[in-house]
C-alpha cells in the first residue's frame, strides 16, 4: 500500500506501508514489521506496531526494508528464524537497509545479527552530538559481535534542524572510529539535487563534499588518495 503525506515545505512525498515482497533478479526485498515508537518529526513511519508473516524466501540475498525491526519484542526471534532459512540448500544473506536503532541494540541482538548473516550493517545518528556515548556503546556491541568498523555505515540526516556545524562534529568523530557515513537528506531528497530546507546551499555542498572525502579516507586507512596525488 502506498500513501501520500505532506512533508515540510508542502512537498508531497510517497511512502509505502504494509507487508512487502518483491523479487528483482538475484535479490528479494521484504517488509515484515511496521511501526516505531519514537515518532521523530522528520520520519513518516507510523507509531502503531505491526508484525507481518515472513514471505517465502526465494533468493539468497534478501533486503529488509523495515524501518525499525529492533523495537519489536519479537525482533530476536525473527532474526533467528530468518537465519535458519535455506534457498536451494544454500544460506541466505540479509541486509537491514534502514539500519538498526542503537536504543534497542543489545549484545545478544548484535550477536544474533552476525550469526544469522546480516551484512552491511547500518545505524542512525540523526539527533545531536550528545548521543555520542550511546552511539559508541552500540558500535562496540557490533564490533564485539564480529563486524569490522569500516564495514559499518552511519545514517545522519542532513539539511535539517541539526546544524551543519554539529553534523561536522559527528563526522569527525566517526572518522576517528573509522565508520563510514550515509548522508541522507531531509525530505527524501537525493544527493546532487538537494534544495535548502534548514541549511544554505553552501552548507549543503560543503557537507556533501566532506562526506565523500570522509568515506574515501575510511576505506583507505585515513588517507585521501586523490589529494595525495595532487
Amino acid at each position: 500500500m502506498i500513501q501520500t503525506r505532506l512533508a515540510s515545505q508542502d512537498q508531497k512525498v510517497k511512502y509505502s506501508y504494509g507487508a512487502y515482497n518483491r523479487i528483482k533478479k538475484d535479490k528479494q526485498r521484504i517488509r515484515i514489521t511496521e511501526g516505531c515508537p519514537h515518532n521523530c518529526p522528520y520520519c513518516y513511519e507510523p507509531t502503531e506496531i505491526k508484525i507481518f508473516d515472513i514471505p517465502k524466501i526465494e533468493r539468497n540475498i534478501v533486503e529488509i526494508s523495515d524501518m525499525n525491526l529492533l523495537c519489536k519484542k519479537e525482533a530476536q526471534s525473527i532474526i533467528m528464524k530468518l537465519g535458519r532459512i535455506r534457498v536451494n540448500s544454500k544460506v541466505v544473506y540479509y541486509e537491514l537497509i534502514c539500519g538498526v536503532d542503537f536504543r534497542f541494540l543489545t549484545q545478544g541482538i548484535a550477536n544474533s545479527l552476525k550469526d544469522n548473516r546480516f551484512i552491511r550493517m547500518r545505524m542512525a545518528w540523526d539527533w545531536t552530538y550528545k548521543d555520542v556515548y550511546k552511539i559508541k556503546d552500540a558500535l562496540d556491541k557490533l564490533v564485539y559481535a564480529g563486524y569490522k568498523p569500516r564495514n559499518i555505515q552511519m545514517f545522519m540526516i542532513a539539511n535539517w534542524k541539526i546544524t551543519s556545524k554539529e553534523y561536522m562534529m559527528k563526522l569527525k568523530t566517526l572518522l576517528n572510529w573509522n565508520i563510514q557515513v550515509s548522508d541522507c537528506w531531509f525530505d527524501n531528497q537525493k544527493k546532487g539535487k538537494v534544495e535548502p530546507r534548514y541549511w544554505t546551499k553552501e552548507e549543503i555542498k560543503y557537507v556533501g563534499d566532506e562526506c565523500r572525502d570522509h568515506n574515501i579516507m575510511c576505506r583507505h586507512h585515513g588517507i585521501q588518495p586523490e589529494k595525495a596525488k595532487s
